[in-house]
C-alpha cells in the first residue's frame, strides 16, 4: 500500500465547494486587501484562540518579526529561543537585529526545556519565545513563571500547533503575543503563504496594525516605519472557508496518532511524549532512531513517505555560521534521529496499520 507523506490536494478536497465559494465573493467584492474577509477571519480566529485580538500578516516569520518590532525588542537585546526548531523561529529574532541565545530541549518533548532558562538569562535578555513544536504546546506555566520573575516578555511560536490546548487553553492565548503560520502544509492552510499574530495586549495590537500596512492607520499617513506584511483577501476568504472544520480535522490527527501509538509500541523506538497537560494536534508525528537512515529508505521501498523536521540545526546552518555557539549537543543528537511519519486527516486506520507493518519488518531485519 502506497503511503505518501502529505497530500495536500487531498487535505483540501472535502473544503473545495466551499473554498470556490470564497474566491468567487472575493472577486465579486471588488476589495482585494485589508478588506471585510481580513477583517471577519481576524475576529473569527480571535473567538476560536480566546484572544481579544488578532492581526493578519503575510506570513509566520513576518508575525515573529513584527511582534519583537511591536515590542522594541531589537539591537543590543537578547531572545531566549529552542535550539531546535525551524529556522524561522531563530530568523525572526535576527531580522530584529537581536541576539539569538539558543536553550535546549527537553529529549522527551523535543520543545524547550523550562529547567535551563534560567541559565540563560542575562541582563540584555528581553524575550523567551517557545515553540509548540510538532503541533504538541510547549510546558508554558514553568515558561510563564520564570519570564515574569526576570521581567520577560513570552512570544509563543505557535506555527505548527492551531487549535491545541495547554492546561485547557488553546495556544496563541498563552503568552504576551503569539505567532501563526497558514502555510498549506499546516493544519490550518492556507492556498498560498499567510500568517496572524494573536494577543490580548490592546496596545500592541494597534502597533502592529499599523507595522504590517508601512506605518500606517490612515491612508498616506505614516507614523512609524513598517512593512507591507498583509494577509490577503483571497487567502483570508479561503481561511474562514477552514476553520469551522479544524477540531474536527485535529480529532482524526489525533486518532491516527492514537493508531501509531499503539501499533509502535513494542518496537525499540522513541515514540513521541505527550506532556500531562498538553493536548496536541499531531501537525507531525515525530519517532526517533539511530537506525533513522536505514528506517527512511525502507520505508520509501515500501512506498511509504517520510520527512526529517530537521535534518540540519540551526547553529549548524550556514546562515548563522559566523557566530560560535555554545555546545547543543542535544539539538544535535534530535537531528540525527528524528524521522516524521504519514500523518495528516484523511489518514485511515488501515494507511496507518500499513505504515507500522513496514516499520515492524524493518527491526524483524535488523
Amino acid at each position: 500500500m502506497k503511503v505518501e507523506f502529505l497530500n495536500l490536494k487531498r487535505v483540501n478536497e472535502p473544503h473545495e465547494a466551499a473554498i470556490h465559494a470564497a474566491i468567487e465573493r472575493v472577486i465579486g467584492s471588488g476589495w482585494y486587501i485589508l478588506g471585510e474577509e481580513t477583517a471577519a477571519f481576524e475576529r473569527e480566529f480571535a473567538d476560536y484562540c480566546g484572544v481579544a485580538h488578532c492581526i493578519g500578516v503575510a506570513n509566520g516569520l513576518d508575525a515573529l518579526h513584527l511582534i519583537l518590532r511591536a515590542y522594541e525588542i531589537g539591537q543590543g537585546d537578547e531572545v531566549i529561543v529552542p535550539s531546535n526548531t525551524f529556522i524561522a523561529t531563530w530568523l525572526a529574532v535576527s531580522q530584529a537585529g537581536a541576539r539569538v541565545v539558543p536553550v535546549e530541549p527537553d529529549e522527551r518533548t523535543c520543545n524547550l526545556d523550562p529547567g535551563r532558562i534560567e541559565a540563560a538569562i542575562t541582563p540584555r535578555t528581553r524575550a523567551v519565545m517557545p515553540v509548540h513544536l510538532y503541533g504538541q504546546p510547549a510546558d508554558m506555566a514553568p515558561i510563564n513563571r520564570i519570564a515574569r520573575k526576570h521581567g520577560l516578555r513570552v512570544i509563543e511560536d505557535a506555527a505548527q500547533a492551531h487549535g491545541a490546548r495547554y492546561q485547557g487553553r488553546r495556544v496563541g492565548a498563552l503568552s504576551d503575543a503569539a505567532g501563526f503560520s497558514f502555510y498549506p502544509g499546516k493544519n490550518l492552510g492556507a492556498l498560498g503563504d499567510g500568517g496572524a499574530i494573536t494577543t490580548d495586549d490592546d496596545a500592541l495590537a494597534v502597533t502592529l496594525r499599523k507595522l504590517r500596512n508601512y506605518g500606517s492607520s490612515i491612508k498616506y499617513r505614516h507614523e512609524v516605519a513598517g512593512l507591507n506584511s498583509r494577509l490577503d483577501e483571497l487567502q483570508s476568504a479561503i481561511l474562514r472557508s477552514k476553520l469551522p472544520h479544524l477540531d474536527a480535522e485535529n480529532t482524526r490527527r489525533s486518532a491516527a496518532a492514537a493508531t501509531y501509538l499503539e501499533a509502535l509500541a513494542p518496537l525499540p523506538l522513541q515514540l513521541p511524549h505527550v506532556h500531562e497537560d498538553a493536548e496536541p494536534v499531531w501537525h507531525l508525528f515525530v519517532v526517533r532512531t539511530p537506525d533513522r537512515d536505514a528506517l527512511q529508505a525502507h520505508l520509501r521501498a515500501q512506498g511509504i513517505g517520510t520527512m526529517i523536521h530537521y535534518p540540519l540545526a540551526c547553529h549548524r546552518q550556514a546562515a548563522y555560521s559566523a557566530e560560535r555557539w555554545p555546545a547543543l549537543p542535544i539539538a544535535e543528537r534530535i537531528q540525527s534521529d528524528v524521522l516524521s511519519l504519514p500523518m495528516a486527516p484523511y489518514l485511515s486506520a488501515a494507511d496507518i496499520r500499513a505504515v507500522a507493518e513496514s516499520i515492524r519488518t524493518f527491526f524483524a531485519c535488523r
